[in-house]
């Protein structure tokens, strides 16, 4: 399997990028394109999907351009949709930049999820927005902006909702401990990391 990270952005947003044997790849949230193009040229990758944890600005800041380069199908959960071509609902009216993107091709919800020749499974974890979404494909969890290292994502933000963001983080460290957590931002951890450090069940306290 190919496996590749970057961050980019003014705020620092991890793009991942995932591919078989069969060059089929997958990226989650997308916030700039023309590096991920470059990747995927110098490795002779065919993108099929993108998939969105949620609809926030800085993470889908390069679907549209993604969309017109490779035609990938784009994955968001029916909460988050309109933030792809409503401004407000992206927050990008706070940070004063264009945004607007593209439609959803899929919306994406509980369950099994096939995507670049791999099966993901999403777990609809609301409270950093109501439409965000963790991706699991086998031992590895993309995290978006619910659970980061020993932190969670912000809940005072339009959308958010505390007592959601508990219930959402109760269900991910329900995950088998050796689970490794790929974040929206800042580094890598454990699902075991995290249950063991607390940090994260603190907010709730």
């Amino acid at each position: 399997m190919f496996f590749t990270t970057f961050t980019s952005g003014p705020l620092e947003v991890n793009t991942y990028l995932v591919a078989g044997d069969d060059k089929q790849a997958v990226v989650i949230d997308p916030a700039r394109a023309e590096k991920l193009l470059s990747i995927l040229s110098e490795n002779e990758l065919t993108l099929t999907h993108i998939l969105l944890t949620h609809g926030h600005f800085d993470h889908i800041s390069a679907v549209k351009r993604l969309k017109e380069a490779t035609g990938a199908r784009i994955c968001i959960h029916a909460d988050d949709a309109k933030a792809l071509v409503t401004p407000n609902r992206s927050l990008v009216t706070i940070m004063h930049v264009d945004a607007v993107q593209t439609a959803a091709d899929e919306l994406v919800s509980d369950g099994r999820l096939a995507a670049g020749g791999f099966e993901f499974t999403v777990l609809h974890t609301p409270g950093h927005s109501q439409g965000s979404v963790c991706y699991l494909l086998n031992d590895m969890l993309f995290s978006g902006d619910t659970l980061f290292y020993r932190d969670i994502g912000r809940c005072d933000l339009p959308g958010s909702d505390f007592a959601a963001m508990k219930t959402s983080i109760e269900r991910l460290l329900t995950l088998p401990e050796n689970t490794k957590v790929y974040p929206g931002h800042m580094r890598e951890t454990t699902i075991g990391g995290e249950k063991r450090a607390g940090a994260v069940m603190d907010y709730f306290r």
